[in-house]
């Protein structure tokens, strides 16, 4: 079995594949200081709890867009499952995509891997909006080729910022609010964050659509994804696994090309 890495910058997320089935997944907050142990003891006693069994593990697969996690995640990898992880990014490890930006090094791991994997189920050309702590747009072409995005603040950096600058507003939740027009300071913010992000969702992707010339699928991920999917026609799959499938896909591409 696969255990699958997926490191970001507010989650970081383990899944066990079998073959291409999803056996398990976990999620913990991103924490560059956490050690291998602390992982290692987290991880394996919730993969008992689910009848998965550690030395079943036989590979294992890393993304990470948090350069200090790298250390921890591979002696995690090594300790615990007695595997060499591939490493998203590091020389030699094939994604499949050709990167056709001017600097292809600038190109977050989590971003490829999900540009492989859509295209790979969904074809081309697409659309790729990710629901993380940045919320990311990614342009991939008819022959799965990565041809830039757009990046914009994550829904809860915006809540944040608000919360921040203005020392009367408090912290809300991203929720959809039961009206637009909020008669109450926390309802007015739900509303101005959540029907903000739906404008600006919507404007972006009619401005990518526009400048690319042609029709394009649109898949969303992320843990926020479901709330906005929708009230937004535009998006067509909700795939919420799409970077996890991608790193199973991807590891399978290199074994098999070694």
């Amino acid at each position: 079995m696969l255990l699958a890495i997926d490191s970001g910058n507010t989650n970081i997320v383990f899944a066990v594949y079998e073959g291409e089935n999803l056996k398990g997944k976990w999620r913990a907050s991103s924490d560059a200081k956490r050690t291998a142990d602390e992982y290692g003891v987290w991880l394996t006693h919730l993969m008992v709890l689910d009848d998965l069994k550690v030395e079943e593990i036989s590979a294992s697969i890393v993304a990470t867009v948090v350069p200090e996690t790298v250390f921890s995640l591979k002696n995690l990898c090594r300790k615990y499952f007695k595997t060499d992880p591939l490493i998203v990014g590091n020389a030699g490890v094939e994604i499949g995509v050709d990167i056709l930006i001017d600097d292809p090094d600038e190109v977050g791991a989590d971003r490829l891997v999900n540009a492989a994997a859509a295209h790979q189920r969904y074809g081309g050309p697409l659309i790729v909006i990710d629901f993380g702590t940045a919320t990311t747009f990614d342009v991939v072409n008819e022959s799965g080729s990565y041809c830039g995005g757009v990046i914009a603040p994550g829904i809860n950096l915006s809540l944040d910022a608000l919360h921040m600058a203005a020392a009367k507003l408090p912290r809300v939740a991203v929720q959809k609010p039961k009206a637009v027009i909020g008669k109450k300071t926390v309802s007015a913010m739900m509303s101005g964050v959540y029907w903000g992000y739906v404008g600006l969702i919507e404007g972006v992707l009619n401005r990518i659509k526009a400048e690319y010339g042609s029709q394009m699928c649109v898949v969303a991920t992320g843990g926020l994804a479901p709330l906005f999917a929708a009230e937004l026609p535009a998006i067509e799959h909700l795939d919420n696994d799409l970077t996890l499938r991608g790193l199973s896909e991807i590891y399978r591409r290199n074994i098999q090309s070694v």
